[in-house]
């Protein structure tokens, strides 16, 4: 017996048809993305969210910066470099998924932040990965770097080591570096210090930066602030002058916040290759905005590390 369908009924099954063949193909064509599968792990007493790319290979960490996310590593997690090594990205407390802190003053510091880093490498069994901090992420790396023995290497950038009091070379003196430590911010001033992240004239911000710093606990801006005092961290500068790892240095040419010039005054014995690696037509977000030369460096360095791995 034939079924008659109106014409209503006709395009209404059409349209599900067509919905879910184009879910099935999306499905076959598109694997889900490493940072669409999260996890959560219990670190410094907070649930930290957690992302991992599907290699196999040696394990590479990812630590991102001030007011960002896990997704700033998109271009790397989803990439051939994440389909061979096991990459690890997470969310610093009070940024994106991961929980916020019940207590600033301690969690949202260098120290804070380290704690919650070795904590997670002792749980996921990363004690001998290489380590890649971005900007924040790299002086956390700096500071956890010590409690981490078995660390193969350390990659940083945007990350101009500092001691006490910090240099007042280290940075560019640009407005958008107060936004660093200030609790709240406006939409102007949170737009404007994501366009600090990228070379001038970028156009267009990525959406995802735009979202992590409208979801960053703004008192994890404030309680890094007024952590930077004496003790508050470690000398960051005798860190890489003893540090006997390798250490990878990247800036970017049109870096719009860190001064380049001023890792030529650094005693750095460990420099991989010799050298800071300036990377052309990139600012602050190097992993960002040359994800290809970012992925070549970082696949070098790991297989420098790791004898070729």
């Amino acid at each position: 017996m034939k079924t008659q369908l109106s014409r209503r009924q006709f395009f209404t099954a059409a349209a599900a048809i067509g919905a879910s063949t184009a879910v099935a193909a999306c499905a076959t064509e598109r694997p889900a993305s490493p940072l669409e599968q999260m996890r959560v792990v219990k670190a410094g007493g907070l649930d930290i969210a957690v992302y991992e790319s599907s290699g196999k290979g040696p394990a590479v960490v990812l630590v991102h910066g001030n007011s960002s996310s896990a997704l700033a590593y998109r271009h790397q997690m989803d990439s051939d470099l994440g389909r061979k090594y096991r990459m690890v990205a997470f969310d610093l407390p009070g940024h994106g998924a991961s929980a916020r802190a019940e207590d600033p003053a301690r969690t949202y510091t260098l120290p804070g932040y380290a704690a919650v880093v070795t904590s997670l490498s002792a749980q996921l069994g990363l004690q001998d990965a290489v380590y890649a901090g971005w900007s924040l992420g790299g002086h956390i790396m700096l500071e956890a770097s010590p409690d981490l023995p078995g660390m193969a290497g350390l990659m940083i950038f945007g990350t101009p080591p500092l001691a006490f009091p910090p240099a007042g070379d280290a940075f560019k003196p640009v407005p958008e570096m107060g936004s660093t430590f200030k609790a709240d911010l406006n939409e102007a001033e949170m737009d404007a210090y994501v366009t600090s992240f990228f070379r001038p004239g970028i156009g267009e911000l990525p959406e995802s930066f735009r979202k992590d710093i409208r979801r960053t606990d703004g008192r994890a801006r404030a309680a890094l602030g007024a952590s930077i005092r004496p003790d508050g961290y470690r000398d960051e500068i005798a860190v890489v002058a003893k540090l006997g790892k390798p250490l990878a240095i990247l800036h970017g040419e049109q870096e719009q916040l860190v001064n380049g010039d001023y890792f030529r005054k650094l005693t750095i014995p460990s420099l991989w290759r010799n050298a800071v690696q300036v990377v052309p037509g990139a600012g602050h977000a190097i992993q960002w905005e040359q994800p290809e030369r970012f992925n070549e460096l970082l696949a070098a360095f790991v297989k420098d590390c790791r004898g070729r791995a």
